[in-house]
Parts: C-alpha cells; sequence; structure tokens
C-alpha cells in the first residue's frame, strides 16, 4: 500500500534532493546515473517513502574554502595595482596548486609541450643544465657533456640565486627556465651560491642550440672498456648495444672489464634506462612503479640474455645521477651485476605523467614512485654506492730516485734484462693515461676492474690444474 503525501509535504524532499545535486557541483551528485536521478524525483511525487543517501562530507569539496578561493579571485580583480585578465588568473591559480605539491608537477602551456618533445629528443636551445627547485631557488642537477654550462664551470648541486639582474627566490621552475633559455650567442649571467664558497660565484654562460649526445664510447686500456652515458633518450638503449659492439670490435674479443659513467646524468625517458638494464641482465625485476591508480602501477622485467655474461662491470654515480640513472644503477647493484663506485645520488625517484587537458594544454603531475627490484625507494634517498670514492685531485710526490740492482757495478745479469721494451707510447695512449690521470674515480673503477679480471683468470687457472691432477 503507497503511502500518498500532499504536494506540500512532498516539496521539502524535492528541494532537499536538488540542492543536494546542486552543492557538489563537482561531480559526485551528477555521477549518479541520470534513470536513478529520475526514478527519486518519480518516487517522491508519487508519495512513495524514498530513502536518500547522502555523500560522505569529508570526501566533498571543502566549500569554505572555495568560497575563499573566489573572495581572493574577487579581491585581485578589484584591487590589484594593475587590471588582470581573468584567463591568466585562473591560468596562475591552476600553476601554484600543482607547483606547490612537489618540485616536479607542473603546468605545461603549449610552448612547454614543445621543450618537453625537445629535451627527449636530444635538441633544444639554451644553457645545457637539468634544474629543480630547492627552497625557493634553482638547483642544478647536473650540467649536461659538452654544453655551454659545463664549459663554463657549472656544477651539480649548484643553487642559482640570480639570473642576470633578476632573484630567483619567489619564481616558479617554468618562468626559470625561460629565462635561461633565449637565443643562441647571447650571454646569461647566473649567481650561484656553491658548497665549500663563501661568497656567490657569478658564471657568464653563452646560449647555444644543445644537442646532446646520450652515448660515448672509447677503450680505456686493453681489454677495458668505457661507456659514458650522458642522458636517457629514446633511443638510447639501441645506442647502448651499439657502443658495446663496437668496443668489443676494437678489442678484437670479449671485454675484460666495463665501465658505465652515469655521473651528472640527469635521466631522461625511463624505457631509455630499461633496456640498457635489459641488455645486461638475464632476468628478473628491473623497477616497478607504485602509486593511487591503476595505471600507475607498472612492473619492468629483463628477457633472456646478457650481451656482457661474464664480463665486471662498474658503474660510476655521483650526486648529479638521477631518475633513470639511478633507475639503472640500482636494478645492477640489486641483481649484483656491477660494483657501484662513487658518492651517492641525486634520489629522484618519483612518477611523472603527462596528462592532457585539451589539444594545447596539459599537466605534468606526479603519479607513482620508483621501487629497486628489492624494493627500495629511490625517492629522497637516491641509491649509496657500494664503494665510495669521492672526486680527488692525484698529484705525483717528487721523490729521490732509488738505485736498483741494474745499477751495481758488476751486478749479476738477469735472463731478460735486455729484452725491455721501449715505451714510446702513441698519442691514443697518452689520452687514454691523461683521462684517467685526471679523472680520481675513473681510475679507481679501472684499478678494480683489473685486480678483479686478475682474481678471476688466477681462480680459472687454479680450477684448471686441479682438473688436470684429478685427470692424472
Amino acid at each position: 500500500m503507497k503511502r500518498v503525501r500532499s504536494p506540500l509535504n512532498a516539496f521539502p524532499l524535492r528541494a532537499i534532493a536538488l540542492a543536494t545535486c546542486f552543492s557538489t557541483a563537482s561531480g559526485l551528485a551528477l555521477a549518479q546515473d541520470e534513470a536513478q536521478g529520475q526514478q527519486l524525483l518519480e518516487g517522491i511525487q508519487d508519495g512513495e517513502r524514498v530513502e536518500i543517501t547522502l555523500p560522505d562530507p569529508e570526501k566533498q569539496l571543502p566549500l569554505d574554502d572555495l568560497r575563499k578561493f573566489t573572495e581572493v579571485f574577487s579581491r585581485i580583480k578589484d584591487a590589484y595595482v594593475e587590471e588582470v585578465d581573468d584567463r591568466q588568473l585562473l591560468e596562475s591559480a591552476i600553476k601554484g596548486m600543482l607547483s606547490d605539491l612537489d618540485p616536479h608537477s607542473t603546468y605545461l602551456a603549449p610552448k612547454d609541450y614543445e621543450e618537453l618533445e625537445e629535451s627527449t629528443s636530444g635538441e633544444f636551445g639554451g644553457l645545457g643544465i637539468e634544474v629543480g627547485m630547492e627552497n625557493g631557488f634553482v638547483k642544478v642537477i647536473a650540467p649536461i657533456d659538452d654544453t655551454p654550462a659545463q664549459k663554463a664551470g657549472v656544477q651539480a648541486g649548484d643553487l642559482i640565486i640570480k639570473l642576470d639582474e633578476k632573484p630567483v627566490k619567489g619564481m616558479g621552475l617554468e618562468e626559470a627556465v625561460q629565462l635561461m633559455r633565449g637565443k643562441p650567442g647571447t650571454i646569461l649571467t647566473l649567481t650561484i651560491m656553491r658548497e665549500g664558497e663563501s661568497a656567490p660565484i657569478e658564471i657568464k654562460v653563452e646560449r647555444d642550440v644543445i644537442k646532446v649526445t646520450s652515448i660515448k664510447s672509447r677503450m680505456l686500456e686493453n681489454g677495458y672498456g668505457y661507456v659514458r652515458i650522458t642522458q636517457f633518450q629514446a633511443d638510447t638503449g639501441g645506442q647502448f648495444l651499439q657502443a658495446l659492439g663496437s668496443l668489443e670490435d676494437d678489442n678484437g674479443s670479449d671485454l675484460d672489464g666495463l665501465v658505465i659513467d652515469l655521473r651528472n646524468n640527469p635521466g631522461g625517458v625511463l624505457q631509455a634506462a630499461v633496456e640498457t638494464a635489459d641488455a645486461l641482465l638475464d632476468e628478473g625485476l628491473i623497477v616497478y612503479t607504485e602509486g593511487r591508480i591503476q595505471s600507475s602501477r607498472l612492473r619492468f622485467s629483463a628477457k633472456a640474455g646478457d650481451v656482457m655474461a661474464d664480463t665486471p662491470i662498474v658503474v660510476l654515480i655521483n650526486g648529479g645521477s638521477a631518475s633513470a640513472s639511478e633507475i639503472l644503477a640500482g636494478a645492477l647493484q640489486d641483481h649484483e651485476r656491477a660494483v657501484i663506485m662513487g658518492t651517492q645520488s641525486f634520489g629522484k625517484g618519483s612518477v611523472q605523467t603527462v596528462i592532457p587537458l585539451d589539444e594545447t594544454h596539459a599537466i605534468k603531475m606526479t603519479t607513482a614512485r620508483y621501487y629497486t627490484p628489492d624494493g627500495r625507494s629511490i625517492q629522497a634517498t637516491g641509491i649509496k654506492p657500494d664503494i665510495e670514492v669521492r672526486p680527488a685531485e692525484l698529484k705525483e710526490l717528487d721523490s729521490q730516485p732509488f738505485f736498483t740492482e741494474a745499477d751495481l757495478s758488476g751486478h749479476l745479469e738477469g735472463q731478460n734484462e735486455g729484452d725491455q721494451p721501449a715505451t714510446d707510447g702513441t698519442p691514443e695512449d697518452a689520452s687514454m693515461a691523461s683521462l684517467t690521470d685526471r679523472d680520481y674515480q675513473l681510475r679507481s673503477a679501472l684499478n678494480l676492474l683489473q685486480g678483479m679480471h686478475i682474481l678471476n683468470r688466477k681462480g680459472n687457472g687454479n680450477a684448471t690444474s686441479e682438473g688436470q691432477d684429478a685427470e692424472q
């Protein structure tokens, strides 16, 4: 039996239902199916008893804060010293909303879209540094190899406090990046604070078209190869495999050891880091991500086949190694495929997703965190090297000449005394020696590989001798 109500009694319920819909303009009430909403109103009109489930107040938009936002918007429109366009104000509000979340979330206007594509393709205009924000200042994550910034002396960890005469404090990262970009050939003066310096330093950098070479390789000594990855770009994985092949061709056989240099590598394309790790791993997890939405939970695993099987590897990292370079170092470290050497990495272990808003605008927002195969979070902790080696300047100490047995008059002649070869090094040999002499961390990596090779060779020799004894 239906319970009949008069129109006067039914009206308040209808008003409550409509008010609920309008007070949740965020879409919480509008998300209800239209058919259900129609049945609700028809039931009220027919006098049926209808139960209404109100949304959880904690999940509603904070109306008081929304009123405060509109009040601030109105005050700026009415009282700011200059007239401000509504669109500009709303865009600034969006930028502030994202930049206040973390240093990597940002609003992408059409020009920012283009710059994002340029930075991952390997050619763009500017100074050649990867930057982030820290305490309101622009922090240099890493200068990119062979760019104006690196040649001018900008270092990882520098805090930029002024761009020409404009203080950076209070600027958004996007605004600072726009000031650093400019016409090739123009000069920008960076005022920086550097650890260990008591006063700010001014560095003049000439802008140029930045063409980033992702992979550089060379032989350090006979049997020992060196691969420098400056930045992870879309084709870095393929270039890495080509570099390894070229080194083995130059050596004429498999390498006795390999140094992978990730110092001052600010990261780049995730898939490129995964492909590089996959080339050196035979199986297992490379990296995984965890976030609130399903699409941000990803897992990347290696396919069978290690192209450098049984070749010892040392990976060099420092405070300028970030993001994708930390993923590669972490994967090789967890799988015990390489010895990580240098200093602790930057600690950028978050995932940014570009979410289009329309054809020309988007937001870049942090949606997940990276984890190494063993479940270690990279975010704000970085990768700790297995062997810590800080940069140092090598200087040969002067010493008094020592007499040897060969200098004694009438000494007993050695069996191979007259067979010592002359040491006329080629220019290439001199270049290799100069590189390792200047770079203490690289020299340490090479020394470690040489020691590992000697131990492995001796171990294999002992095993062979034991096998021969057993057969006899």
